[in-house]
């Protein structure tokens, strides 16, 4: 092991001064719970990243996925559609609305959801199709909105990883009845811990604010049962600052990309549909015909012999996870968990930073030709 070198992380969270003197403003007003912060940050994230939609905010992008579809009626004995090559989340909160996650592949070049294993899986009981636009490039939403439509179904857009992607020119979040945005650390932006979710039409945010919020509006006024998955003034006054920083990070993200792209060596670099723009959350490369073991051995040589950190999403595919296990062929969904590898993409990298994973990645590459 190479212990002479710094090791490069893999994703490095970026909190300033700006950021501590938001949540000190906050703490020295004494309102620290949901409050004018949260409906400030909410205004803020609805003009920035959803297109002037309305959006609540609550604690996790977890929470915002599962009161989203709980707000479309999403229960026991519906089936929705969604991609097995994820993070266990996305089937996660369908299986905890009481509902059944039918899992279909992806497309193998852009990771996201394939419109026509989407419409050979619609079935009497499909309510919904959840797309994810993973590692920041968005999913092919004019075809899966067509599916959608001619069966009657809806669309509510896991975004947790992309935050100002587009498609088509439009903003991801922006498509279908709702979207979810994650605010965790390691995210483009975050909140500390948190998560928006974009409402289509006014009776859907209004649910979500009341699934939130124990099931009230005006306090002991209960309409219906609910939870506490508010977001505080706390984490909206940092996510606020964070918004204000997201499009010069964006840019870095994407010239980091750019330079990747132009010099990584012997593997297969990310794809981008010509309709899309990827806001690379993960630098997702391919050991193209890799065994998971081979893969893992690439990663632990970056690491240990490079000091070039990296990371594995997803290494099982959920269909594949004990909670989901399922007989079901997703041929390029498990060809994609044995190959892929997430690179450094965050905008703190230096110049040196991606000469060095560069430099790594191609001396790996070029012993294992």
């Amino acid at each position: 092991m190479n212990t002479e070198l710094a090791m490069i992380p893999p994703a490095k969270p970026i909190i300033g001064q700006e950021e501590r003197a938001a949540v000190d403003r906050v703490l020295a007003s004494g309102m620290v719970a949901q409050g004018p912060e949260v409906a400030a940050f909410e205004a803020e994230f609805s003009q920035a990243l959803a297109g002037g939609r309305e959006v609540v905010a609550v604690n996790s992008g977890t929470s915002g996925q599962h009161l989203g579809m709980l707000a479309l009626g999403l229960g026991p004995g519906d089936e929705v559609i969604v991609p097995s090559f994820t993070f266990a989340a996305t089937a996660n909160t369908v299986a905890v609305c009481g509902a059944t996650p039918v899992f279909v592949d992806v497309d193998p070049q852009s990771f996201t959801l394939d419109p026509e294993a989407v419409e050979a899986a619609v079935t009497e009981r499909t309510v919904g199709i959840q797309p994810v636009h993973l590692y920041g490039h968005p999913a092919p939403m004019d075809r899966l909105l067509a599916i959608a439509e001619q069966h009657g179904l809806w669309v509510f857009e896991d975004a947790a990883q992309a935050h100002g992607a587009t498609w088509q020119g439009a903003q991801v979040g922006t498509f279908g009845q709702g979207g979810m945005f994650s605010l965790y650390p390691t995210k483009n932006m975050t909140s500390g811990e948190g998560g928006m979710v974009s409402c289509a039409t006014p009776e859907i945010a209004r649910q979500v604010r009341l699934l939130r919020n124990q099931g009230m509006e005006a306090q002991y006024a209960n309409e219906i049962a609910g939870f506490n998955n508010r977001m505080t003034d706390i984490h909206a006054a940092i996510g606020r600052v964070q918004l204000g920083k997201l499009a010069g990070w964006t840019a870095a993200r994407q010239e980091n990309a750019a330079f990747f792209d132009a010099n990584l060596q012997g593997v297969a670099t990310p794809v981008v549909r010509e309709a899309a723009t990827h806001v690379y959350h993960q630098y997702t490369i391919r050991i193209d015909g890799a065994s998971a073991a081979e893969r893992d051995a690439f990663a632990a040589a970056l690491r240990e012999e490079h000091r070039v950190g990296c990371g594995v999403y997803y290494p099982t595919p959920v269909h594949r996870l004990e909670t989901f296990r399922t007989e079901v062929d997703l041929p390029v969904t498990e060809r994609l968990a044995a190959e892929v590898l997430s690179l450094p993409v965050h905008p703190s990298l230096s110049d040196m930073d991606r000469e060095r994973i560069v430099a790594a990645v191609n001396t790996v590459a070029k012993a294992g030709a």
